[in-house]
């Protein structure tokens, strides 16, 4: 399987022509009977040893945290048989210097554990990613390397801070190391490209930026501290929605890694926008939800389709289609439909996503011949194939 860069990389090289690689996606799309921007083509396998390898990288990074697990027991003090066999000569201060000596054990472990874990990931994808262009174990590689150097920062700040019982100094710490798990993907994309990479940068500088926000504040001078996270959240996932448009924008054709970079980050603004409207409409309330909680889900989804054929990505359909699920459930039950309501909402369900997938081009072609002709020009491409 060859990807869009591939080929780009190939007309690079000179190895084929810029018209015969035009001509061989027409071809493609002709083959496929839709265009290829609307096809949101990422590359996860190039063959089965995309698995095999991701096996061995997955144990490889197992045994990395394994590792540092076991070097922060050996260095971390243990007391336990101390407090098991005195536990009648227990004063508050032994138990208050015992509770920060396990926080100081966890904070230990997670350090080192991050520390191993990223230190494995770098170097193997100095030969899995930068030299086999390996497309799953890449991404395994890039989470694991961000993931373990956001535990080694928070780690380190939690044994700095350690005996803090103060939320906002925990909720600093969090931000900066996630600021730092940022800075850490920004490196790994200037070395590897990875079109993963942005996004989890984007989602740690959006965890960062909610964490300061909250600590700013202070959960005691919230009213709803549920609901103010949420709306936090939703503003989060609408700058990601905003900052993966402008990637799509810049490459409307989708023939560059742009546009790779803007489908993981359009996966990424895609339940941060979702799970917060419907979590504002009740619809995590279980029975709770009503009949117009149900219909404005309905409604919900059907505008979040507007915008999925608009900006040619399926992310948010996807996102939104547990809430649908519960939705149609619970109508099709309080109608009466108690029997066959699993069925009905599956047969619903089923149909509509076949039915647009099957029509998505022709469909989206009529959606954007609506939008202003500024708009549609920056829009990805929807064109009727030539015969």
């Amino acid at each position: 399987m060859y990807s869009e860069d591939d080929i780009n990389s190939a007309v690079a090289a000179g190895a084929i022509s810029a018209e015969n690689a035009a001509a061989f996606r027409m071809h493609m799309s002709r083959i496929r009977d839709m265009p290829r921007g609307d096809e949101e083509n990422f590359r996860l396998l190039n063959s089965f040893n995309d698995i095999f390898v991701a096996i061995g990288v997955v144990i490889m990074l197992f045994a990395a945290g394994a590792i540092g697990q076991a070097l922060a027991g050996m260095i971390a003090p243990q007391e336990s048989w101390w407090l098991v066999s005195n536990v009648d000569a227990m004063t508050p201060e032994r138990w208050e210097q015992i509770e920060r000596q396990n926080a100081l054990n966890v904070a230990m472990t997670v350090l080192l554990s991050g520390l191993f874990v990223a230190a494995t990931a770098w170097p193997l994808a100095e030969f899995f990613t930068r030299r086999r262009r390996m497309a799953l174990p890449s991404i395994i590689l890039l989470l694991a390397f961000v993931a373990g150097t956001f535990a080694f920062f928070a780690g380190a700040g939690f044994a700095v801070a350690n005996g803090s019982e103060n939320e906002r100094v925990a909720a600093i710490l969090v931000s900066l190391s996630g600021l730092l798990a940022a800075g850490a993907a920004w490196l790994h994309w200037k070395r590897f490209m990875v079109p993963i990479t942005i996004a989890a940068g984007s989602a740690a500088v959006a965890g960062t930026a909610i964490a300061l926000v909250m600590a700013a504040l202070g959960p005691d001078n919230i009213s709803d501290p549920e609901t103010f996270l949420l709306s936090l959240v939703f503003m989060a996932g609408l700058a990601v929605f905003a900052f993966a448009m402008r990637w799509d924008m810049s490459d409307p054709g989708r023939t560059t890694r742009r546009s790779d970079v803007a489908f993981w980050l359009h996966l990424l603004a895609a339940p941060m926008i979702a799970h917060p409207i419907f979590a504002l409409i009740g619809v995590t309330d279980g029975d709770a939800i009503g009949v117009g909680a149900a219909l404005g889900v309905l409604a919900v989804y059907v505008a979040f389709g507007f915008v999925a054929l608009a900006v040619d990505r399926r992310a948010l359909l996807v996102s939104a289609l547990a809430y649908v699920l519960i939705a149609l459930t619970f109508l099709f039950d309080r109608f009466g439909a108690v029997e066959l309501t699993f069925a009905f909402t599956a047969l619903v369900i089923g149909s509509a996503l076949l039915t647009l997938s099957a029509f998505w081009s022709p469909i989206r072609r009529q959606v954007t011949a609506i939008l202003p002709g500024s708009l549609q020009a920056r829009l990805p491409v929807s064109e009727a194939l030539p015969a």
